[in-house]
């Protein structure tokens, strides 16, 4: 009589083992491969951090050579006239006035004063540009216009005071008479007006001593100032004057200066308007 565990058994028994086996056989291989699989999502960044790391650029990006850049050529600047040559042109085109008084022409460290006195130029206590002094003041700019250098317009009266119902003040007469200078440079001769500038000094500028009619004269006038220089427009008339009040030059002026005794007091003695 055959045992019961043997009779349970049978031949086949094996293949039951064999296929749990093979079971975890399949198991343990698909889980070497799922933790050998490598991630491209997260290989790629780190690849590429690696890259720009050694080469210096980053990674999968092709290196820009930027375009050559034209370089314009250099334009040299004409060097602009000296002193001398801008006095020259304005003694030739003025030489007529000079002769006649009508404008007086001085170097100082500033560069050319164009001195034109105030009874050429305006009325009695007034500030309006008469048709003459437009002439002369045309032709000044007919030949500044061209020149790079800055103008100056300063306004300047005598000592005498002045109180109408227009100017209270010299200060007010003199800064009115260069604005007036000023404004009909812009509007009839087209100068550039950031080349220009205005100032009234009054009579606290005085060229000679207020201690004659004929030196009050003399100080009272507009002055159109060719500035040589940056430097030149920060000075005023009293910063280029000697020692002994007078205005410091190179000796040379152009324009006779008139030496004349007025018998008549300066118009401006007693002006009231």
């Amino acid at each position: 009589m055959k045992s019961s565990g043997h009779a349970r058994g049978g031949p086949d028994r094996w293949l039951i083992s064999y296929a749990d086996f093979m079971t975890l056989l399949f198991a343990f291989f698909t889980t070497l491969y799922a933790i050998s699989t490598v991630d491209q999502q997260k290989l790629a960044p780190l690849a590429s951090s690696l890259q720009a790391a050694f080469d210096g650029v980053p990674a999968g990006k092709p290196t820009i050579v930027p375009p050559a850049t034209l370089v314009p050529p250099a334009t040299v600047a004409a060097p602009a006239p000296n002193i001398d040559a801008v006095r020259r042109q304005l003694e030739a085109a003025l030489a007529d006035a000079i002769a006649a008084g009508r404008l007086e022409i001085v170097q100082d460290a500033r560069g050319l004063v164009l001195s034109l006195p105030d009874d050429a130029m305006f009325e009695t206590g007034r500030a309006d540009v008469t048709v003459p002094a437009r002439d002369v003041i045309g032709r000044i700019a007919a030949t500044l216009g061209p020149l790079p250098h800055g103008v100056r317009i300063e306004g300047h009266t005598d000592d005498v005071p002045i109180r109408t119902v227009r100017y209270a003040s010299n200060w007010e007469l003199s800064t009115a008479r260069a604005s007036a200078v000023v404004a009909f440079l812009i509007e009839q001769t087209g100068i550039a007006p950031g080349r220009l500038s205005a100032a009234g000094y009054g009579e606290f500028h005085p060229r000679v001593a207020n201690d004659t009619t004929a030196n009050r004269r003399h100080n009272r006038r507009v002055d159109i100032v060719v500035l040589m220089s940056g430097e030149a427009a920060l000075q005023t008339p009293a910063q280029v004057r000697g020692a002994d009040g007078s205005a410091s030059r190179d000796g040379s002026i152009s324009g006779p200066r008139s030496a004349r005794a007025a018998e008549v007091q300066g118009a401006e003695s007693g002006r009231t308007e």
